[in-house]
C-alpha cells in the first residue's frame, strides 16, 4: 500500500519508491507465515511437539525495496519496478505481481 506523500500518480494508485516498505504502514499483513525465523511460527511449532503450526502475518520489512528503477527518482529516491523485491525479517521474499496491484510472497 502506497501513502500518496510523494503526490505522483501511476495511471490511478500513487507511485511507489523503494523506502515504501514499512510494515504496516506499506507492507500490510495477509495470510499466514510458516517461517521458523519468526519467533511466533517458532513458539507455536514447539508447543505442538515440532509440528509446524503458521501463524498469522505479522511483516517485518525493515530493508528498502531492491533494487528498483535507478534511473527514475522519487521524492529523492528511485521507484519501485516490477523486478523489485522486499526482504521480511523472518526469510520471506516479497515481489510485484501486478504493477499497482498484487504482491507474492515466497516462504523462506
Amino acid at each position: 500500500m502506497v501513502i500518496p506523500i510523494n503526490r505522483t500518480m501511476m495511471g490511478g494508485p500513487p507511485a511507489a519508491n523503494i523506502m515504501d516498505h514499512m510494515p504496516f504502514m506499506n507492507v500490510l499483513p495477509y495470510g499466514v507465515c510458516i517461517s521458523m525465523a519468526n519467533p511466533m511460527v517458532a513458539a507455536a511449532t514447539a508447543a505442538a511437539l515440532g509440528v509446524l503450526v503458521p501463524m498469522p502475518c505479522l511483516p517485518m520489512t525493515f530493508i528498502p525495496w531492491l533494487p528498483g528503477a535507478p534511473t527514475v527518482i522519487m521524492g529523492n529516491m528511485p521507484l519501485t519496478n516490477n523486478t523489485s523485491k522486499c526482504q521480511c525479517l523472518w526469510g520471506g521474499v516479497i515481489s510485484p505481481t501486478l504493477p499497482g496491484g498484487s504482491m507474492t510472497v515466497e516462504s523462506p
